[in-house]
């Protein structure tokens, strides 16, 4: 039995193919949508601090976060599983934080913009530049969060 070559294909041509197979006609009205699982907080929260923690301070880096609201659930999976292979970490459903090169944040950028270009759309894609000293500075609500005693911030309140 031969085994088929599999084809690399970038994220913008996936995107590319999905609209050719019907994108612009697909609609969700009020069903269920199925995410991609999520680390615990407390996973996601040591990667946050890993990303702190390691910062030098590299011009040739950066740490920013990437936020969406896009409406179609293909597309929104489609960019997800991108930003994770491209390194960022999700940190809540539709918000990732990342540290990477400048090149990769410009690729990602214009990888995105590409993938919006596509298909008709009201959706909406965030890149926000942050210094590690507001990322060491973030405050967190949330259960059982210990990120205070890892920072050393003695004046931040958890519920």
């Amino acid at each position: 039995m031969d085994k088929e070559k599999k084809i690399l294909l970038s994220y913008a041509e996936k995107i590319r193919r999905i609209k050719n197979a019907g994108i612009d006609n697909y609609k969700t009205v009020n069903q269920r949508v199925q995410t991609d699982e999520m680390d615990t907080l407390d996973n996601r929260l040591q990667r946050i601090l890993g990303i702190v923690k390691k910062y030098d301070n590299n011009p040739k880096r950066m740490i920013y976060f990437v936020m969406y609201d896009i409406e179609d659930n293909k597309v929104r999976t489609q960019i997800s599983k991108y930003l994770i292979k491209k390194g960022c970490t999700r940190i809540q459903k539709s918000v990732f934080v990342a540290d990477t090169e400048r090149k990769v944040y410009n690729e990602i950028s214009e990888t995105i913009k590409e993938v919006q270009d596509i298909y008709e759309n009201n959706d909406s894609v965030l890149f926000v530049p942050v210094t590690a000293e507001y990322l060491k500075a973030m405050k967190i609500i949330g259960k059982n969060v210990d990120i205070d005693i890892i920072l050393d911030n003695k004046n931040t309140l958890f519920f």
